[in-house]
């Protein structure tokens, strides 16, 4: 899920792939603004077949938060 993730993030947004660990935050260490996070959540939707509820985003704080909230969407899949 996190190599997924960080492909997401390189060729939607163009973040440099070095900087992509788990404990990145996406606004702090990678540069997303928030028009940037809701167009990675759309794409994230898109990929993983999933629907990330309005009120979850605002817990997305590093790439880590991100992936463990995909990878339990997507277990009982």
């Amino acid at each position: 899920m996190f190599e997924k993730f960080k492909e997401l993030l390189v060729d939607e947004l163009q973040v440099e792939e070095d900087k992509i660990v788990p404990t990145a935050e996406l606004a702090g260490d990678l540069g997303i603004n928030s028009i940037e996070l809701a167009e990675l959540v759309m794409r994230c939707e898109e990929t993983f077949g999933v629907d990330i509820g309005d009120n979850d985003i605002h817990n997305f704080v590093t790439v880590g938060d991100v992936v463990k909230y995909l990878e339990d969407l997507t277990a009982g899949k």
